[in-house]
C-alpha cells in the first residue's frame, strides 16, 4: 500500500505510480497508431483536440499525416465525409472523449446513413479510473461504456484494451468500415494507451487499403433479370447512391444506352449518368422532375441499382406518384440483401456490387438482343423531348432577373461556370432540393448532398473535406443562411488551411423550407423566419461580415446582374471566398412527386 497527505492509504496510488515509471522499450500506443495509419496510407485526419487525445496528436508531430483542426467535432465529421466522397478513401476522424465524442455523432451518423467509410478514433478516460466519475465520462449504464454509444449507427465499435491489440484493430477498421456497404466504425482508445509502451511490428496492411473482392451476382439470377429486361416494353433504370459508390456510371450509362432505356435517380444517385444524355430524367421523387416520376411509374420493368427506396425519393411509396410496383416489375440489385424486398416487392433480387453486376447483366442482355437505337423506343425518345421542353421552360421562369435573387437565377449562374468536375456540397432547402432538380451533373462525384440525415450543416463543413480530397479541382457549397448560422466556425479552419472554396450562402432570412411548409399546412410562420421581433423587419447575419471578422475574403451580392462577376472573383480568388446571396423566400421548389406529412398535418 502507498500512503499519501493525512495517513490515508490510495488504493490507485500503485496505478499513478506505474504511469510514472522511466518509459520502457518501444513504441508508445500513440506512435504504434500513427504507424499503421500511414502504412495504410491515411494522409489525413480531421478532428479536435482534447486533453484525452494529447498523447495522440504528439505522436503526429512529425508524421506523414496531416491533422486539420475544426471548432466543433460535428464539422470535422462532415468534413471527413466529404472527403471520402471526393477519393472513396475513408474519411478519419479524432475526437475527444465524452462530450467531444457526443459533438461528433451528428455527423457520423450523416455519415452512416449515405453510406461513407469513416473511421472515427476516440480518446477515453484512462482505463485504471474506469466507473470512478473520471472527468468527462460516460457510464450511464455500466463502466467502461463510451463506445456503446456508437453502436446504433456504426457497423463496428472497438474499445482497445492493449496497446499490442492496435494493429490488429485498425486493420479490421478500415476493412469493415471499407466492405460490403461502406459505413462508420469506432476506434475507442483510453488515453492511457496512448502514452503506455509496447513492442509490437507494424504489419503489411496493404490489404486493408482497399475493398475486398467485388461480389459477383447469381448467374442464375443474371439470366432471369436479362430475360426481364429484353422483353420489357417499357424498361427503365433507376440509379442510386451505390452506382457512385462502385463507381459504376460506365456500366449503367452503357447498359442504359444499349437497351434505350431512361434513366431516373435518387438524390445519392445524382450523376451516376452524365444529365446532358438524352436518357437522364433526374431525380425521383417529392422534389423531383414530372419526367423522372413518369419514367419509373410507367415503366413496365423497373431496373434498380444500390438504392434504399428511401422517402423522398420515392413520394412516401404512394404509387401514384413515383414508383407502382406492382404492377411494375422489380429488379433490385443492392450489395445489401435487407435491401432487397424491404420497401418494394423484388421480382428478381441480385445481392452483389453494382459494377460487377451490371458488367454481366450487360453482357447476358447483349446475347439476347441487338442494341436498340434511341428510335426505335418510341417512349424514350418522347421523354427525352420532353426533357429538352422542360429545361426551356426553366431557362424562362418569371422573376428570372428580380430583387431578391431568384433561386432559379442563382443555379443557372453557378452551372454556368462551375467546369464540369467541379464539386458542389449542397445542405438542405434550395441548394438541395432545388439544386437537385435544376442543376444539370455531367459527372459522377462531383455532387455531395445530405441525403438520408439531411443535416443542415453539413455543407459548410464538408466542402472543405471535399477539397482537401481534390485540391486541383474547383469546390464550392451552395447552402442556406439557417446552415451558414450554424456552423459559422468552419470559417476559421478554411482561414487557418487557407482553403481555396466557394461558400455560396443563399441568403432569405429563414429556414425556408419548412417555412413553405408551415404556410402551406397552417398559414403561419412561428420560428421559421429571421425577424426582428420588435419591427417585423427581416434580420440575420452580413455573413460577408462575418467572413471577414474570420479573415476570409467575401462579398455581398444583392442584384441578380451582380451574381456573376461576384463568382468570377470568388473562382479567381487564392482562398476561402464567401459570397453572401440575398435570396427570395416567397419562391418554392417546384414539386411533382408527394410527401404524406402534407397529409399527417391535417390529422
Amino acid at each position: 500500500m502507498t500512503k499519501i497527505a493525512g495517513g490515508k492509504v490510495d488504493s490507485h496510488a500503485t496505478a499513478r505510480h506505474a504511469l510514472k515509471r522511466p518509459p520502457g522499450e518501444g513504441r508508445t500506443g500513440g506512435e504504434i497508431l500513427v504507424a499503421c495509419l500511414e502504412a495504410l496510407g491515411v494522409e489525413t485526419i480531421f478532428g479536435l483536440c482534447g486533453h484525452g487525445v494529447i498523447g495522440f496528436m504528439d505522436a503526429l508531430h512529425g508524421s506523414r499525416i496531416n491533422l486539420i483542426n475544426f471548432r466543433h467535432e460535428q464539422f470535422a465529421a462532415h468534413a471527413a465525409d466529404g472527403y471520402f466522397r471526393v477519393t472513396h478513401k475513408p474519411g478519419v476522424v479524432m475526437t475527444h472523449l465524452g462530450p467531444g465524442m457526443t459533438n461528433a455523432i451528428t455527423g457520423v451518423v450523416n455519415a452512416a446513413l449515405d453510406s461513407t467509410a469513416m473511421v472515427v478514433i476516440s480518446g477515453d478516460i484512462p482505463s485504471q479510473h474506469f466507473g470512478r466519475d473520471a472527468h468527462q465520462e460516460i457510464k450511464a449504464h455500466g463502466d467502461a461504456t463510451q463506445f456503446e454509444v456508437y453502436k446504433p449507427f456504426v457497423k463496428r465499435a472497438w474499445k482497445v484494451q492493449s496497446v499490442a491489440a492496435l494493429p490488429g484493430i485498425v486493420a479490421r477498421a478500415f476493412t469493415v468500415a471499407t466492405s460490403g456497404r461502406p459505413g462508420p466504425v469506432l476506434i475507442d482508445v483510453p488515453m492511457d494507451m496512448f502514452s503506455r509502451r509496447a513492442e509490437v511490428t507494424i504489419p503489411d496492411l496493404a490489404e486493408a487499403r482497399v475493398n475486398v473482392t467485388r461480389l459477383r451476382g447469381d448467374s442464375e439470377a443474371i439470366a432471369r433479370a436479362a430475360d426481364l429486361l429484353v422483353k420489357a416494353k417499357a424498361p427503365a433504370i433507376y440509379a442510386g447512391g451505390g452506382v457512385v459508390l462502385s463507381e459504376a456510371s460506365a456500366e449503367l450509362t452503357a447498359l442504359a444506352e444499349y437497351l434505350a432505356a431512361p434513366v431516373s435517380t435518387s438524390l445519392m444517385g445524382k450523376g451516376s449518368i452524365s444529365e446532358t444524355n438524352p436518357l437522364a430524367m433526374g431525380m425521383t421523387g417529392f422534389w423531383g422532375s414530372k419526367l423522372s416520376n413518369q419514367a419509373v411509374r410507367e415503366a413496365d420493368v423497373v431496373l434498380a441499382v444500390g438504392t434504399k427506396f428511401a422517402e423522398a425519393d420515392c413520394s412516401s411509396w404512394m404509387p401514384e406518384y413515383t414508383f407502382a410496383i406492382p404492377p411494375t416489375r422489380l429488379i433490385h440489385i443492392d450489395i445489401d440483401p435487407e435491401e432487397i424486398g424491404k420497401n418494394y416487392p423484388t421480382e428478381v433480387g441480385l445481392i452483389g456490387d453494382a459494377k460487377s453486376v451490371l458488367e454481366d447483366l450487360l453482357a447476358a442482355v447483349a446475347a439476347r438482343r441487338p442494341k436498340r437505337a434511341l428510335e426505335e423506343a418510341p417512349r424514350t425518345a418522347a421523354l427525352a423531348k420532353d426533357k429538352q421542353a422542360w429545361w426551356e421552360a426553366l431557362r424562362n421562369v418569371p422573376g428570372l432577373d428580380n430583387s431578391p435573387i431568384h433561386p432559379g437565377r442563382i443555379l443557372a449562374e453557378v452551372r454556368a461556370l462551375l467546369p464540369e468536375d467541379g464539386i458542389v456540397v449542397t445542405d438542405v432547402g434550395w441548394n438541395k432540393n432545388g439544386l437537385a432538380q435544376q442543376f444539370p451533373v455531367m459527372r459522377p462525384q462531383t455532387h455531395f448532398p445530405p441525403g438520408g440525415f439531411a443535416t443542415m450543416g453539413f455543407g459548410p463543413a464538408a466542402v472543405i473535406g471535399a477539397k482537401v480530397g481534390a485540391p486541383d479541382r474547383v469546390v464550392m457549397t451552395l447552402i442556406g443562411d439557417g446552415a451558414m448560422s450554424s456552423v459559422t466556425g468552419v470559417l476559421a479552419t478554411a482561414r487557418e488551411q487557407n482553403t481555396k472554396a466557394i461558400w455560396l450562402v443563399m441568403n432569405n432570412y429563414a429556414f425556408g423550407t419548412i417555412y413553405g411548409l408551415q404556410q402551406h399546412a397552417f398559414k403561419r410562420d412561428i420560428g421559421t423566419l429571421f425577424v426582428d421581433r420588435r419591427t417585423g423587419e427581416s434580420c440575420g447575419p452580413n455573413f460577408a461580415e462575418v467572413a471577414k471578422g474570420f479573415g476570409v475574403a467575401s462579398r455581398r451580392v444583392e442584384r441578380p446582374e451582380d451574381l456573376r462577376p461576384a463568382l468570377q472573383a470568388a473562382l479567381a480568388h487564392d482562398g476561402p471566398f464567401l459570397l453572401d446571396v440575398v435570396m427570395d423566400k416567397n419562391i418554392a421548389v417546384p414539386t411533382d412527386g408527394y410527401w404524406d406529412i402534407l397529409d399527417i398535418y391535417q390529422y
